[in-house]
């Protein structure tokens, strides 16, 4: 089997204008980047802004193992298939970040023969949407520290600073620093942070803002951190919310590319599912929703983390909701949640795979609560055994669950035409009204204990005594009425990473609590989550290469 780049380096593009005239785009409606991407301007979106909309289709997955689940394959498969089958679909994805693609995660321009291309730019500096983010992030963080070494005129708290520094890399050496040193030239010293860029609270109103002009509101109402009087100072006061909102002016406008099918796919904004909401940019999706028929859209992770904030977060802010939502299950996975060795997955264990089930059972149960059509999509490995997939189809079946083999990554859309037949059956009958865990105005507490027992399936919450002092800060603001964004770890329901299956009987432990208010959530952290990750003892960048031709090599 050729390597993923491999595969995408033998596949031949068409223009991206004949992409954009797929999908009813002129010309005029695209900015191109080369051959193969385009930035989709805001005079196209508005002018479809009348257009009845298509039906929305979620992809989620049971909990991560190392493992894998493939939930990008199964997006792009679930649209390759569909068009096999006559059907106008259209993917809306998240774009990768470096980070992870020099680490050990991988990209998420999909695999096998299921990918969005050009994936190597995809995968790297893409349109330079990330550069954007990273960009406005650090000006912010520059006009704070200048503002305090002009005279502090806000009289900003040194001490108290919630906002960070960010970098589109996996770099553990920067999570903790220290700014402003080398004398009274260089600033007031003070202790600081770095992010990954897609923890930035600027990758987050990317992808919730509807137009530029709500982008640069959103950036004005973002907290920076409380003044000497314990009043929260905001970014208008700074005044510098037109300067970054003029560094992501093209940032903004979605990315139009291709799958290996030629199928037309809007991959934009990329959140992070255990730090931030997990999903791709509202103006990419509910512009895929007036260009195609069936929409296929993705968020991060399990349907613990990504799913539910897609629900609770973005669809609120949206004002949309899903018509179907495909669950991503591996039988590798789900004989690791059954308890068997990584190294072990490839010895058949029917009794695991039952075992396992629990973890896709309460995906299942998490899905169903917001009453929506639910399927399973069984990503199929060639190592999984007729006698596994049969027990795997049998578990959904006594579930009340459609079940479907979707073999894209080995057969492209060939390999998913029952899971697309399937797909359009659900989404033909389905029109659900929104539903969500929980209210605005219910209390912080009360928000994170729902989500804890009914998403989580845990007990309750312990609030440390950081976190409750910040809970009053933030009533004291007027900033508790907002949607919660759970920073969890994606490896257990529960706060414990080796925790597996369908734990019970646990609590979930909320550290510390900080307000996104640019993107309109609380932001609640829960165990040993790493806002900057660091780099494997073997990163994948050792791997990559590029010859004196430009071909890459190792890109996955």
């Amino acid at each position: 089997m050729l390597s993923d780049i491999e595969i995408a380096q033998q596949n031949e593009m068409e223009k991206i204008q004949i992409i954009a005239d797929k999908c009813g785009l002129t010309a005029d409606d695209i900015e191109q980047y080369g051959h193969y991407k385009a930035k989709i301007s805001f005079d196209a979106i508005k002018r479809l802004e009348q257009k009845d909309n298509g039906k929305l289709v979620l992809v989620t997955a049971i909990t991560p193992t190392p493992a894998g689940e493939g939930k990008s394959t199964t997006t792009i498969g679930l649209v390759q298939a569909l068009h096999k089958i006559g059907q106008n679909a259209i993917a809306a994805l998240r774009e990768p970040s470096l980070g992870p693609v020099f680490g050990i995660k991988g990209g998420a321009a999909g695999g096998g023969y299921a990918q969005v291309v050009p994936m190597d730019d995809i995968n790297l500096h893409f349109t330079g949407d990330m550069h954007a983010i990273t960009a406005a992030n650090n000006l912010l963080s520059a006009m704070i520290d200048n503002h305090i070494h002009q005279g502090n005129e806000l009289a900003i708290d040194l001490r108290q600073i919630s906002w960070t520094r960010v970098l589109d890399m996996n770099d553990r050496a920067l999570r903790n620093v220290t700014v402003g040193m080398g004398g009274k030239v260089c600033g007031f010293p003070r202790e600081d942070h770095f992010m990954i860029t897609v923890a930035s609270e600027i990758m987050a109103i990317l992808c919730l803002a509807k137009d530029l002009d709500d982008l640069k509101a959103r950036f004005g109402r973002i907290v920076i951190g409380p003044n000497l009087q314990g009043e929260p100072v905001y970014v208008h006061q700074l005044g510098c919310e037109g300067a970054m909102a003029l560094l992501m002016k093209d940032a903004i406008k979605p990315n139009l590319v291709q799958t290996l099918e030629h199928t037309p796919a809007i991959v934009h904004g990329g959140p992070f599912a255990n730090i931030a909401h997990g999903c791709n940019s509202v103006v990419a999706t509910k512009l895929g929703l007036k260009l195609g028929d069936i929409v296929v859209t993705e968020a991060g992770f399990g349907a613990d983390l990504g799913a539910e904030k897609f629900l609770d977060i973005k669809c609120r802010y949206g004002d949309i909701f899903p018509n179907a939502i495909v669950i991503v299950a591996t039988l590798r996975a789900l004989k690791m949640h059954g308890g068997v060795a990584k190294q072990d997955l490839n010895v058949e264990n029917v009794a695991a795979v039952t075992k396992g089930f629990s973890n896709l059972q309460k995906a299942i149960e998490n899905m169903r609560y917001f009453n929506v059509p639910v399927m399973v999509a069984i990503n199929k490995f060639a190592t999984d055994t007729d006698a596994e997939i049969a027990e795997l189809t049998r578990l959904c079946a006594d579930y009340g669950v459609p079940v479907e083999l979707n073999e894209c990554w080995e057969k492209g859309g060939d390999g998913g035409i029952d899971m697309a037949k399937r797909v359009v059956e659900l989404v033909s009958t389905s029109n659900p009204t929104s539903k969500f865990v929980y209210d605005v105005t219910d209390s912080i507490e009360e928000k994170v204990g729902k989500i804890v027992r009914t998403i989580y399936g845990g007990n309750g919450v312990i609030f440390t005594d950081k976190a409750k002092k910040q809970i009053k800060q933030l009533q004291d603001w007027g900033l508790a009425d907002l949607p919660v964004c759970m920073a969890k770890t994606q490896y257990s329901l529960s706060d414990n990473p080796s925790l597996l299956g369908a734990p019970t009987g646990f609590d979930i432990t909320v550290s510390d609590i900080r307000v996104a208010n640019g993107a309109g959530f609380l932001v609640c952290r829960t165990g040993d989550v790493m806002v900057m990750p660091g780099l494997p003892k073997r990163p994948a960048a050792l791997n990559m290469d590029i010859k004196a031709d430009g071909t890459i090599t190792g890109l996955f």
